[in-house]
């Protein structure tokens, strides 16, 4: 399964998000920072449809708002 999270520098949302990620020990999300990265910006518009934070992409399928990507998060732990 690949995870992937877009993310903005400075949003609140998105850093719970992280917190949550980096407190449960999880490895398998790789971070994309759509305010450093043109290209990922792109991706996320084109892709997800909109130009909304935090942004979960789960084998390519959109999950928005923090609270929903914890609790996907949460009932699919990392695969050891």
């Amino acid at each position: 399964m690949k995870l992937e999270l877009y993310k903005m520098t400075g949003c609140p949302y998105c850093g719970r998000v992280e917190r949550f990620i980096r407190e449960s020990g999880r490895t398998d999300v790789e971070v994309h920072n759509v305010t450093e990265n043109a290209a990922d910006q792109d991706r996320l518009i084109r892709d997800g449809g909109k130009d909304q934070v935090p942004c979960l992409f789960i084998d390519g399928k959109p999950l928005y708002e923090s609270g929903d990507i914890i609790a996907w998060l949460e009932a699919h732990p990392q695969a050891e």
